[in-house]
């Protein structure tokens, strides 16, 4: 299965928690992570802020993780889809790309979508439930 993560399932996937069972589930490979460098840039950019207290000694080994396990796509598309948020784009242009088979975000301007182009979106909650089946 091949997913795509929005930055603040990704985050809060690191920091545990009940969505911490998808950073279990990553690392037993019951889903692929797809990501395009945007994503990383994203992913580093926040795992690294003030506020989440996080050493770079921390978060380099999970960096270093995604580029070892996860897919590395580059958009063949510039989606427009989520105005209120542009940013949140490169979600579903990645999605697109590698015709993943789920977006797990946290992100209402994503969520409300439910799909894209037929790629559902479903909250972290949502995919542990899938995964638990």
């Amino acid at each position: 299965m091949r997913v795509v993560l929005d930055t603040n399932i990704f985050v809060s996937m690191l920091l545990g928690g009940q969505v911490g069972k998808l950073n279990d589930a990553w690392k037993a490979e019951k889903f692929t992570l797809v990501v395009s460098d945007d994503i990383i840039s994203e992913y580093m950019d926040v795992l690294l802020r003030p506020k989440l207290r996080l050493a770079a000694s921390t978060v380099a080994p999970v960096l270093e993780r995604v580029h070892r396990k996860a897919e590395f796509v580059s958009p063949l598309e510039t989606i427009t889809a989520v105005t209120a948020d542009p940013t949140d784009n490169k979600f579903l242009e990645v999605a697109l790309v590698a015709s993943v088979d789920y977006i797990v975000s946290g992100d209402a301007h994503l969520v409300d979508l439910k799909s894209f182009r037929g790629i559902p979106i479903l909250t972290a909650r949502r995919f542990i439930e899938l995964l638990s089946m």
